[in-house]
């Protein structure tokens, strides 16, 4: 395998919205590059990047993965990604070392909720994107009504590079408006497209969108617009420096089309990559040196010292933990030591690899701007720097959404229970999303995560892949308590045995704080009325049973405790005695402070077809939700609502059935707000069902 350096190389992600096309597009682009010798189809499971037996009972991508293509003397990494709201994190993490987002849109859905958010995180990480209007041979596809859906979210940089020929089952190939020659493509999904000139009945049209192009491409540039003002027009040379210049810049996104399932398009979309798309030396990566904070811009050059950040750990059973790495400086070699900067540790490369999907391809060397893995590292995790000590600068890390749902979990069989935790460890290194805990309070291992499809998939990985077999109980609302009024409250614990006896006595107040302030203690002792060394002991007491909760067994927040006054006994006072006064404390000024119960809202954006927005509109209300807007983008509708978290558990299912599998959704924790008092007393009274079941099974 040739070693390539920066000059020589394209990095993309394919990213969007899920069921566009990104893996078939992926495999199209393997295909007529030469790296398979078959067009794989999702359909069938026979893609290169979706390899996962869970990827391919569903047939959506679950997790990024990596493939490259050489061609026309330059390399293609490709990074496939999810584009389900559960997965979107793996998307994030793929743009973060890549020069070039391929934004996969459906010609007949336009716009969706996932292609708002890739665009947005392309945005933040300043990567210029193309535009690929995917599945144009469907019934209803159509460029206008698809750029419309653009313009209306993403503005008027958008524009196309090429007019397809004829639409839905007429789709046969593309016209390109910078050259002006009509490409078609057989209908054999061999990819060989025939170069020749532009058809008569579309050729007034490409006349005057490839001006449309030129008058874009002069606006991006100062100097452009000029000779645009002189001459009216560009030269040919003009107009493709300019075009390149104006992506690079992220003033122009390209629109491309392709049919990724029939194979067409595909070839011309790769012409563009290479020419169109930005080197990892016109794109450097940005991070900041480890003692100042500055921020720089690392050059891609191989003469540097060595610097590489890892972006994705998978975790295999057989391999171990493979580690995958862009190079943003220097090299790295097989065999040889590195340091790991961001956790001041050495570590041993042994065989570097470059990712075809799950097959790994031996090399020797990987150059500055590539894209490579490693297995068996032991130390390395997802976000850290590999790099020389003279370096200094650490990337920053990738910013991973918190979990939004738990759902308790058991094993099925007896002794498990360390198998389980050994192999959620492992997943937690892979997916930075899910997290594992035991719960203090009901001693469940609760497993959480972006959504209950990511739950079941981490749950499926567990059997599949570790062949741990889990039980999954309903998920458990991270409800909250707090207080809505002041008040002060006495707490005195007195107990006399033989010998020393036991004496501890505070008086506390207690005063709300504005949602979101967790718990704050003050000590406002004067007069030595309790010896400083208890006043730890007192907040100790406070902290351990505000987190057994009062009203429901939930942790109490969003209030202060403030110890101003007690009483201590010379020989009788120790910490214990003043933990239980605060405990006791507590409980007394809880009785009086008007406590309440608080539950997690969420911040929900549905995407469905406009026919089915009333009936969803009237679903979301009667789950306690708040429409905050509607929005109509061609033939859809986003509804924006914040609904409570305990009403959305079963909405992936209701949604589905609604519409046919054509909606989809994407909630994040917004903030927590007061139950209603009916909707309490069912969660106090199901707290005390719970409690008495325990004590029952105690005894």
């Amino acid at each position: 395998m040739k070693v390539y350096d920066a000059a020589g190389l394209r990095n993309v992600a394919v990213v969007g919205h899920s069921g566009a096309g990104k893996t078939q597009l992926t495999s199209a682009m393997l295909f007529d590059a030469g790296m398979v010798n078959r067009l794989g189809q999702v359909d069938e499971g026979t893609t290169v990047t979706d390899y996962d037996e869970e990827e391919i009972a569903r047939k959506h991508t679950l997790g990024s993965a990596p493939a490259f293509v050489e061609w026309d003397k330059y390399k293609i990494n490709i990074v496939d990604t999810p584009g389900m709201a559960n997965f979107l994190s793996d998307a994030r993490a793929a743009l973060r070392v890549v020069d070039l987002a391929l934004v996969v849109v459906d010609a007949v859905s336009g716009v969706e909720v996932s292609t708002e958010k890739v665009w947005s995180v392309a945005d933040e990480l300043d990567v210029p994107r193309f535009v690929v209007l995917n599945r144009v041979d469907r019934e209803r596809a159509s460029l206008e009504r698809s750029l419309a859906s653009l313009h209306d979210v993403f503005g008027r940089a958008i524009i196309p590079v090429q007019l397809p020929i004829g639409e839905e089952k007429a789709f046969t190939g593309v016209v390109d408006l910078v050259t002006m020659k009509a490409v078609t493509f057989p209908a054999d999904g061999s990819g060989k497209g025939t170069e020749g000139d532009v058809p008569a009945g579309l050729a007034e049209r490409a006349q005057a969108a490839r001006e449309a192009l030129i008058e874009m491409v002069a606006e991006a540039d100062d100097a452009l617009m000029e000779k645009f003002f002189e001459a009216g027009t560009l030269t040919q040379e003009e107009l493709v420096a300019g075009l390149r210049r104006a992506t690079l810049a992220r003033k122009i996104f390209p629109v491309f089309c392709t049919s990724a399932t029939l194979n067409i398009g595909v070839p011309p979309l790769m012409d563009a990559i290479v020419a169109y798309g930005p080197s990892p030396s016109e794109h450097p990566l940005r991070g900041k040196r480890a003692k100042s904070d500055e921020e720089v811009a690392i050059e891609a050059s191989d003469a540097a010292p060595y610097c590489a950040f890892v972006w994705k750990t998978v975790a295999d059973p057989f391999a171990g933990r493979i580690t995958l790495f862009r190079v943003v400086s220097g090299s790295l070699k097989s065999d040889t030591t590195v340091y790991n900067l961001t956790r001041d540790t050495p570590e041993r490369l042994g065989h570097l690899v470059l990712m075809q999907g799950k097959t790994q391809v031996q090399v020797s060397e990987i150059k500055a701007g590539d894209l490579g893995a490693v297995p068996k590292l032991k130390e390395t995790l997802t976000s850290d720097t590999l790099a020389d000590k003279a370096v200094e600068v650490l990337l920053p890390s990738i910013k991973f959404p918190e979990p939004v749902l738990s759902y308790a979990i058991e094993p099925k069989s007896r002794g498990d229970e360390e198998k389980i935790s050994t192999a959620l460890h492992r997943l937690e290194e892979e997916d930075p999303t899910i997290a594992y805990s035991r719960d203090a309070q009901t001693k469940e291992l609760l497993l959480s995560g972006q959504g209950q499809v990511h739950i079941e998939v981490t749950v499926a990985k567990l059997k599949r892949r570790f062949g741990v077999e889990v039980n999954l109980k309903l998920p458990r609302i991270p409800y909250r308590e707090t207080i809505t009024a002041s008040t002060e409250a006495h707490g005195r614990h007195k107990k006399q045995t033989g010998g020393h006896g036991q004496f501890g006595d505070c008086k506390i107040r207690l005063e709300p704080l504005p949602r979101g302030s967790d718990f704050e203690f003050a000590d406002d002792i004067f007069g030595g009325s309790i010896p400083r060394q208890f006043v730890p002991a007192v907040e100790k007491g406070i902290q351990e049973a505000r987190m057994r909760g009062y009203l429901a067994g939930y942790p109490v927040v969003d209030f202060r405790a403030t110890v101003f006054d007690g009483q201590f006994h010379a020989v009788d006072s120790n910490e214990l005695s003043f933990k239980m006064a605060g405990r006791l404390a507590f409980r007394d000024g809880m009785s009086r402070a008007r406590p309440t119960i608080l539950e997690p809202v969420m911040e929900v954006e549905v995407y469905a077809p406009s026919d089915f927005a009333g009936d969803l509109m009237g679903d979301l209300n009667s789950r306690r939700g708040r429409i905050a807007g509607m929005e109509t983008r061609g033939i859809a509708t986003i509804i924006r609502a914040q609904v409570p978290m305990a009403e959305m558990l079963t909405y992936e299912q209701t949604l589905t059935a609604a519409t046919g599998g054509r909606g989809s959704y994407h909630m994040e924790f917004s903030h927590y707000e007061e139950v209603p008092g009916q909707q309490q007393q069912k969660i106090i009274a199901a707290a005390k069902a719970a409690k008495g079941e325990e004590e029952v099974e105690e005894e």
